[in-house]
């Protein structure tokens, strides 16, 4: 893994929690180059290797993708001991427990760092290490639901939604490896490592754009509006003949086209759609007429109409129509990996993209737990086999 030619080459990461947000930011800094080790409880390891839609589990390919694999029982002394070690030999530490938890093992990063100076601990929680509610568990729907996310998603007249994917551990896990890259930057110039404190809730605040000074400015409060934003027209996934078609021309020029492409270029010049402000008042209407015309063709007919007027618009993808997509394809936005478990497999390729030191997918997911022990603990940690034998048997690894 050390000639792996990502831009985070050289850098050697310990990953401890489980489920998303830490194993997301060791995925992100391992498809970068990172070494990452990743620290498993003995026996069924993270729960992630059995996550995952469809009868064979196969998620675990990406989060555990570039990662190395040790097992090491963190709830007793001996285990707490070793996971020290392994941790000051590494750059950079991510870990995403109750906060506490590391104190309670042993691995206070306060003092982690008086023993190294240099290490990188990135912290990520469900309220963050301080304040009223930070010793509580969270979740990333938790973090979600506190940082305004679900109160806007969905219908105006059914309960708040949520999104198919669990996007606030994922954006706790980014905004986490954002903290590791700018502390790598600080301590290039000045040597000093220090703890990122990451709160689920927080990190699905930053993405809330407008919310809060709307709010404290205008006493507005944002609502569930389903598939549109409120006054941005059009903006909206309309009804084909034999399919959805996302179209975005809410733009004055944008919509003069989309006009156009529709036959109905008076449209451009009606006082109810001829500007931004004039669009956002008569939304609904806007939509409908849309809707009946896209209605009228196939999306193909819909797509070709788009590109020759030069409008935002595109098909809504699933995974199938995503692996017939030739711009993937072009881009190599995803790739065939060939895993340890289930053979050759499909997934997202790394990204971003680097002109000069590519990412990419170095290593497949480990297939079980702790299939790196001696290869991890001998080399870094000079560990005999004796050693490793006997902390098997004792279940310390």
């Amino acid at each position: 893994m050390s000639g792996a030619p990502g831009a985070l080459n050289g850098l050697r990461v310990v990953e401890l929690g489980q489920l998303l947000a830490g194993p997301f930011c060791g995925q992100l800094l391992g498809d970068m180059g990172a070494d990452v080790i990743k620290i498993e409880p003995p026996g069924a390891g993270d729960p992630m290797r059995v996550w995952g839609q469809g009868e064979e589990k196969v998620q675990w390919e990406v989060i555990g993708r570039n990662k190395r694999s040790v097992t090491c029982n963190l709830r007793v002394p001996e285990g707490q001991a070793l996971a020290r070690r392994l941790i000051l030999a590494a750059d950079v530490m991510v870990e995403n427990f109750k906060p506490g938890t590391l104190e309670k093992w042993g691995l206070d990063p306060s003092d982690l760092l008086r023993e190294k100076p240099s290490l990188i601990v990135s912290r990520m929680s469900g309220y963050g290490q301080t304040g009223p509610y930070s010793d509580r568990a969270g979740f990333g729907g938790i973090g979600e639901a506190m940082g305004g996310w679900r109160y806007i998603v969905g219908e105006p007249d059914r309960p708040p939604a949520r999104m198919g994917i669990s996007i606030g551990d994922t954006l706790c896990a980014t905004y986490g490896c954002m903290g590791i890259l700018a502390a790598l930057h600080h301590r290039e110039r000045t040597g000093e490592g220090q703890v990122i404190d990451t709160a689920l809730y927080e990190a699905v605040l930053q993405v809330m754009e407008g919310l809060i000074p709307e709010y404290d400015y205008n006493g507005v409060i944002r609502e569930r509006s389903g598939s549109i934003l409120p006054g941005i027209a059009p903006s909206n996934v309309y009804t084909c003949k034999d399919g959805p078609f996302m179209i975005g021309a809410n733009n004055d020029a944008i919509f003069a086209r989309l006009a156009q492409a529709m036959g109905r270029p008076e449209l451009a010049q009606d006082p109810r759609y001829a500007t931004h402000l004039a669009r956002g008042r008569h939304q609904t209407e806007l939509d409908e007429l849309i809707n009946a015309w896209t209605s009228t063709h196939t999306i193909d007919e819909v797509d070709r109409l788009m590109i020759e007027y030069s409008i935002p618009a595109g098909r809504v993808y699933t995974a199938k129509d995503m692996l017939e997509d030739p711009h993937f394809a072009a881009r190599q936005a995803i790739v065939e990996v060939e895993t340890q478990t289930h053979g050759k497999v499909k997934m997202q390729n790394a990204f971003p993209k680097f002109s000069r030191t590519p990412s990419g997918i170095f290593r497949a997911a480990p297939a079980r737990p702790g299939v790196h022990n001696f290869e991890v603990y001998a080399d870094i940690l000079g560990m005999d086999p004796a050693d490793l034998d006997r902390l098997s048997a004792s279940g310390v690894i």
